[in-house]
């Protein structure tokens, strides 16, 4: 087997349709495209969505509900789940980044400490939100919250 002698393996390929070239090639005159009309002229595209004329369904369809673009998104953690964490890990400071090495949120997430569970130990919480309660549980822990 010599690089010049290597051909595709039997079957594998074809030759392209050669649209256009005549009757007697059984695809010759219109090639395919019918008579008339905006499909049958070279460069046609349809716009997206469009539905042969009929009104489209994102038309249709009611429009319904509010995207506020100022809201903020933070990302849960109950006191019990810090209790959790910090039995895990062993850790006695709770900051986003340090949730972030431990793969508990993304690097660009913003945390809130919520007040659901309990919490026993005495850990310093700096995160970018706490509720009231989250921070009474914290403190009377022995802990305390940097905002």
């Amino acid at each position: 087997m010599r690089l010049h002698s290597l051909r595709p393996a039997e079957g594998s390929t074809k030759n392209n349709f050669r649209k256009g070239r005549g009757r007697s090639s059984g695809n010759g005159k219109t090639a395919g495209r019918g008579h008339k009309g905006a499909k049958s002229v070279t460069g046609y595209k349809s716009k997206r969505a469009f539905e042969g004329g009929q009104m489209p369904i994102q038309m249709r369809l009611p429009k319904r509900g509010f995207k506020n673009i100022n809201r903020v998104e933070y990302v849960p953690i109950n006191v019990a789940n810090l209790q959790a964490i910090v039995d895990k890990h062993g850790i006695t400071e709770v900051t986003t980044e340090a949730l972030y090495k431990l793969g508990y949120v993304k690097k660009n997430d913003l945390v809130k400490v919520l007040g659901n569970g309990e919490i026993s130990a005495g850990v310093k919480v700096n995160v970018n939100a706490i509720s009231a309660s989250a921070k009474a549980k914290i403190e009377a822990a022995g802990g305390s919250v940097i905002e």
